[in-house]
């Protein structure tokens, strides 16, 4: 899936974002987009959209979108 994500600015900010997803069980793998403000999200299960946004507000950034 991919995440539409406001505020990230910098590799800090990559980094911390990767870092907090991947914290999520049954996520897999995390791709970071500066560029587009965006993280592709790779899970081995369905992970509930309401985590997801705590988890990226958590981290100090705002969730935006999500496209299956």
């Amino acid at each position: 899936m991919k995440l539409e994500i406001e505020g990230m600015s910098c590799n800090h900010c990559r980094m911390r974002v990767e870092k907090a997803l991947k914290a999520v069980e049954g996520v897999e793998k995390v791709i970071v987009d500066l560029d587009n403000g965006t993280a592709e999200v790779s899970s081995t299960k369905e992970i509930e959209r309401n985590l997801l946004r705590e988890v990226i507000e958590d981290a100090g950034y705002a969730l935006k979108g999500i496209e299956e």
